[in-house]
């Protein structure tokens, strides 16, 4: 039955997995404390708040993708070089385990 997926496959799939565990349970408490400030407090800025938190629903995939990829970029511009072409992009993810 799971004899369509190798040893690599399936260690990619373990690794999502991981990944996605910790980031729902690191964010959570973050995530929960928001919710708690935006349905009960009333403060200066609480609607550019709710703004910055549905703006991953509003907003689709591929023009947030392309944000978080410059953002990185950006963020990594006197280690790196800049990509030269849309071809031509070369990124490389670290997720602390």
């Amino acid at each position: 039955m799971t004899d369509w997926l190798g040893p690599n496959e399936w260690a990619a799939v373990l690794l999502s997995i991981k990944v996605a565990f910790w980031a729902t349970l690191l964010s959570l408490p973050v995530a929960m404390g928001i919710a708690y400030l935006l349905a009960k407090k009333e403060f200066v800025g609480k609607q550019l708040l709710n703004g910055i938190v549905h703006l991953p629903l509003i907003l689709p995939p591929v023009v947030t993708g392309y944000l978080l990829l410059m953002t990185l970029v950006n963020a990594h511009r006197s280690v790196h070089s800049l990509p030269t072409g849309v071809l031509n992009l070369h990124f490389v993810g670290v997720v602390p385990l």
